[in-house]
């Protein structure tokens, strides 16, 4: 049975790896270990690994800004997939959102990611049809 615990910047060269092996992840610039090592930083205690037999095969990245939390990047590996370890991954993070006082938790999904919009649909999560998410990248490059 694999365990959760707290994801560490030790972590990100194999959670790298497992992003870039799983569809419908995406990967950018604000993904790199700089940008992983400022948000570890920032959200303690709020990103979570599935650890088994000393191998990562889950990972899910979660924070907030005070009134909102944000899940991003949760996967599992397919041979661990159908377990219940996704949720378990999810709820951890909602758990320790809520002990920050963090009621709500949003995510995006990708229109094309229709195995991810499944998932969440089966959680229970509700998808929102009545906002639009706006980017505005200030470097100018399109992979920040």
């Amino acid at each position: 049975m694999p365990v959760i615990r707290l994801m560490t910047l030790d972590d990100y060269p194999t959670v790298l790896q497992l992003m870039q092996q799983t569809p419908g992840i995406s990967i950018r610039d604000a993904d790199s270990a700089e940008a992983t090592a400022r948000y570890l930083a920032r959200n303690p205690g709020l990103s979570f690994v599935a650890e088994c037999d000393g191998q990562i095969v889950g990972c899910v990245m979660s924070g907030h800004d005070g009134r909102r939390g944000y899940l991003q990047h949760l996967l599992v590996l397919p041979a661990y997939r159908r377990q219940g370890l996704a949720r378990r991954l999810v709820d951890a993070c909602i758990a320790e959102l809520a002990r920050q006082g963090i009621a709500k938790t949003h995510l995006d999904v990708f229109r094309s990611n229709t195995a991810a919009q499944s998932f969440w649909d089966k959680q229970g999560w509700q998808r929102r049809e009545d906002i639009c998410r706006y980017s505005f990248i200030s470097s100018g490059n399109s992979q920040a």
